[in-house]
């Protein structure tokens, strides 16, 4: 199956670049450019990409707005929006994933961890660019002021998972480190993501955050 990409950025010349990073792939094609964050959420909202590619800084609409009209919590049918920017700044990178966003590249992260990026979103997962998880986990170390009380409480082994997730471990590494196989380690996400009411991974590491329990 071909991942369909939109791309929305305000540089003609970051389109291009990553247009050929895209389309270099056999797996994946571009179905849509935008320069400004309103056209991009014109674009997505009939095009239905698999994946969209959205700057920060754009006139007429920033990406972080573009992706909480796509992706926000009270959208029925969210689209999955990697951020990818030269802005690492820490309320960004906050805002962008409380958004809805299911990935936070900086664009000198290289075409390999695009690529990854795209396929990650695609099939479900995340992905936050190395060199600002630690400081995005300790941003949301802060508890905000009524944490969100799971709708059932989670067993040992759904806080164990939670655990890993919200230190970036990838769905094998879990299999591997709690020695369960893949198939297991995707039925507690989905447990997880039934109780807590998250749509993602994301939304799920910011409750183990927000809620005390990496503390």
């Amino acid at each position: 199956m071909t991942i369909r990409v939109l791309i929305a950025d305000d540089q003609q010349m970051v389109r291009t670049g990553f247009r050929m990073i895209v389309d270099s792939q056999p797996d994946m094609e571009v179905v849509g450019e935008a320069a400004d964050g309103a056209e991009a959420v014109a674009l997505a909202r009939r095009l239905r990409p698999d994946v969209c590619l959205f700057d920060i800084r754009m006139p007429r609409m920033d990406g972080l707005e573009a992706t909480r009209l796509l992706a926000g919590p009270t959208v029925a049918d969210p689209l999955r929006v990697v951020i990818v920017t030269t802005f690492d700044m820490d309320e960004y990178v906050y805002g962008a994933l409380r958004g809805g966003a299911v990935g936070f590249l900086l664009k000198d992260s290289g075409p390999a961890l695009l690529v990854e990026a795209v396929r990650a979103a695609a099939n479900g997962e995340a992905l936050v660019s190395p060199s600002i998880t630690v400081r995005l986990l300790e941003h949301l170390a802060t508890p905000p002021p009524a944490p969100v009380r799971p709708r059932e409480a989670l067993t040992d082994r759904e806080l164990e998972v939670v655990r890993l997730v919200a230190r970036g471990r990838t769905n094998e590494e879990i299999a591997g480190e709690l020695f369960v196989s893949l198939s297991t380690v995707k039925t507690h996400l989905g447990s997880i993501h039934r109780k807590l009411g998250t749509r993602n991974r994301v939304e799920s590491a910011a409750w183990a955050w927000e809620s005390g329990l990496m503390t």
